[in-house]
């Protein structure tokens, strides 16, 4: 689990992934208020490192020492049988991959924007962060893991992960925080979003489209 100043969301969140995981890591960029504090008294081992999602995901993963990694961040929630739906993709010989996605705020355009994020997510086979990535622990290592990249690195990864052989895209839904979306607008960030996908896929560098993504924070 990637954190960068998450007190909130690990203390609601993280006992709920203690309740399921073999194995639960934090890796931690750098925060500033009581997330590795809050982490370290619910008994979860932090590592800190670059910050950055890509170096903190490989830094993490470096760390597990089971077979199967799920990059999971703070405030995503997976289904309460998240844990063994993975371990059956995995099971049936699936390299990885995530889950479709729920918002949480129960307003219809969140709605609809996660049919339109699964819509994509079915199309493409390519999960990214916040749907809850996994890949056995193999094919991570095999593909170099994140790149250090400041934006996309999860795109890049689910397209890396896809030529490495099937890809599960799990249906029951991770629920994840639809904060990014309420602070910078529901039109604004998404019309955002598709620019910066667009522009990826003309050839912008992930450092130059950095500048254009609207930060939670």
């Amino acid at each position: 689990m990637p954190t960068l100043d998450e007190e909130a969301a690990v203390r609601r969140l993280l006992p709920e992934a203690l309740a399921v995981a073999d194995q639960v890591i934090v890796s931690d960029g750098g925060s500033t208020d009581n997330t590795v504090v809050v982490t370290e008294e619910l008994g979860v081992p932090v590592v800190q490192g670059e910050r950055g999602r890509g170096p903190q995901l490989n830094l993490g993963a470096s760390e597990a020492s089971s077979d199967t990694v799920v990059f999971l961040h703070a405030d995503t929630q997976l289904p309460a049988d998240g844990i063994d739906l993975i371990r059956r993709a995995v099971e049936t010989g699936h390299v990885g991959g995530g889950f479709l996605i729920r918002f949480d705020d129960p307003r219809p355009i969140f709605g609809l924007g996660s049919r339109i994020v699964n819509l994509r997510t079915t199309l493409t086979r390519s999960p990214l962060g916040d749907q809850a990535q996994f890949a056995t622990k193999k094919v991570f290592s095999d593909l170099g893991g994140y790149r250090s990249w400041p934006i996309l690195e999860d795109l890049d990864f689910a397209s890396r992960l896809k030529r490495m052989g099937p890809i599960a895209i799990i249906k029951s839904p991770a629920k994840t925080s639809a904060r990014r979306f309420v602070r910078g607008g529901v039109a604004a960030t998404i019309a955002n979003n598709w620019l910066i996908f667009g522009l990826y896929f003309l050839g912008v560098s992930p450092e130059r489209l950095a500048r254009l993504y609207r930060p939670t924070r």
